[in-house]
């Protein structure tokens, strides 16, 4: 079971949607992680949204042009991506056990989707994550590196075949340096 499954009971979707609507409300901009995307591919592409949660991301994407597919372990999340977006393909599936087809351009997993899996099982969702690529296809993947370190995760990258693209300590694309408490990080298969 996922750490996120584990510390939340599956029963946040709601919650979590929430507290986005209310960040979005108060002016933050809540499509950082959209906005890098669609730097990186034009509209069109195939985009997995894995661990998409309420489909935040998925959702933006597909307003921005994409073809947008979503996975996630956790059905109240789902739940929410459902109402909002019905036409939107929504998975449930653990992302260790997650079977791609090798058609994405670009598979992305925000908000530290990479610290929430099960203990132990990084490298396998990695290598799943780039079996669901294209060839030349991008995974791009967020996190707080107090949880999980750069190195760590670059270890768990090459393992599945992956390339070094761009690391970022932000959605933004500030430069990544000794002590960023956050690592966005482009892998090309």
């Amino acid at each position: 079971m996922s750490r996120w499954l584990q510390e939340t009971g599956g029963t946040r979707g709601t919650s979590y949607d929430q507290a986005f609507r209310d960040l979005a409300a108060s002016g933050v901009d809540v499509h950082g992680e959209a906005a890098y995307v669609a730097a990186l591919v034009p509209p069109g592409s195939r985009v997995l949204d894995a661990g998409c949660g309420t489909g935040r991301v998925a959702i933006e994407l597909a307003a921005r042009g994409y073809e947008v597919s979503g996975v996630d372990s956790d059905a109240s999340m789902l739940d929410v991506a459902r109402a909002a977006a019905p036409g939107l393909p929504w998975h449930l599936a653990d992302l260790v056990a997650y079977e791609g087809d090798g058609s994405y351009d670009l598979v992305v997993a925000a908000g530290n989707v990479m610290i929430f899996l099960e203990p132990g099982t990084g490298p396998e969702v990695v290598r799943r994550l780039a079996a669901a690529l294209r060839p030349d296809g991008l995974l791009v993947s967020g996190w707080r590196t107090d949880e999980l370190g750069v190195e760590e995760y670059d270890a768990w990258s090459a393992a599945a075949g992956l390339s070094p693209v761009a690391r970022h300590a932000t959605w933004q694309g500030a430069p990544l340096e000794p002590g960023s408490d956050w690592c966005v990080s482009v892998d090309r298969r």
